[in-house]
């Protein structure tokens, strides 16, 4: 039952050790939080909250890992890093996927040795269970929440995998609360010793389910996969409303890092216009394209079928 408190995606100094602060802090309460899961998964002898305590154990790690991401950008990258730190987001989005598809592993084997070896509940470490799990679901539910919005209003890898892991922390936890309360309320049949183990696979497929859909989703911006359709179809659409100020279009690229997103348009001009002339168009057009696509850095590059061969100059390294 991790309750990490969400980060804000401001600009500027002072919002950076804002957010360094908060993090810090609720890394802090995570960790005596996470006391409270252990005590009651040894006093029950639940795997289901054995496997609740693994994966918070992993959250800790990932809120951890975001912690030190958003240090490391308050400090900046000014003259080693030109494109910011936009892949250090993405990075620790990967890791948090990974630490959930670890959380999925250890939940299963320890869940599949449960149903082959079944054993009793202690009613004391159920009943402080089940206590723990009724503020999991609402702390964690107003986390995710809260955190979704944020995410709505300041888009980034971070971001979005917290509001995610909120989200999955916050049904897993219900999920935990149901079986631990139908455990104790059934205990008089012999097949209630099988629910706790049971459910413990519906916790593993949460996380399984969150785990991929971070690591897909972040992956891409990581291996510079260029923007979606959509996106594209903006630049085409403003590239068409400055057609007859340039000649040919020689390509476009693009790219995010982080939430920021730097497209690249090499289109060739009239050699008789003066080079103030050709400025004033590039200006137009990237004032055009960065006013509709939020966050964007646009750069339109002057150039020549007979410089670049009919082709996009490769990325640098």
């Amino acid at each position: 039952m991790s309750h990490a408190v969400s980060i804000d995606d401001g600009d500027g100094p002072g919002s950076y050790a804002k957010k360094q602060r908060t993090v810090l802090i609720s890394l802090i309460i995570d960790f005596v939080l996470w006391i409270p899961d252990i005590i009651a998964a040894v006093l029950s002898g639940s795997i289901v909250l054995f496997a609740d305590a693994v994966k918070c154990g992993n959250e800790i790690i990932a809120t951890f890992l975001a912690y030190l991401t958003i240090r490391k950008m308050a400090k900046g990258g000014a003259g080693a890093y030109d494109y910011g730190m936009g892949k250090m987001e993405t990075i620790t989005s990967v890791i948090t996927g990974g630490v959930m598809i670890v959380s999925l592993m250890i939940v299963f084997v320890v869940a599949l040795y449960r149903i082959a070896v079944p054993g009793e509940l202690v009613h004391e470490g159920v009943l402080l269970g089940i206590l723990l799990m009724v503020i999991g679901v609402s702390m964690n539910s107003y986390l995710w929440l809260k955190n979704y919005r944020f995410n709505q209003r300041e888009p980034s890898p971070i971001m979005d995998s917290q509001w995610k892991l909120f989200r999955t922390k916050a049904f897993s936890d219900f999920t935990v609360l149901v079986s631990l309360i139908a455990t104790l309320e059934l205990s008089a049949f012999s097949w209630s010793l099988y629910i706790d183990p049971l459910a413990s696979f519906v916790i593993a497929g949460f996380l399984l389910f969150s785990g991929y859909r971070v690591i897909t989703t972040s992956l891409p911006d990581l291996l510079d996969k260029t923007l979606d359709e959509e996106l594209q179809m903006v630049i085409v659409r403003h590239l068409a409303v400055f057609f007859h100020d340039y000649t040919a279009l020689h390509g476009v690229r693009s790219r995010r890092l982080g939430n920021n997103v730097y497209i690249e348009i090499f289109l060739e001009f009239d050699g008789e216009k003066k080079m103030c002339e050709v400025q004033g168009i590039i200006n137009r057009i990237k004032v055009s394209l960065e006013a509709h696509i939020a966050k964007s850095s646009v750069s339109v590059v002057p150039t020549s079928s007979a410089v670049c061969g009919g082709t996009i100059p490769p990325p640098p390294d």
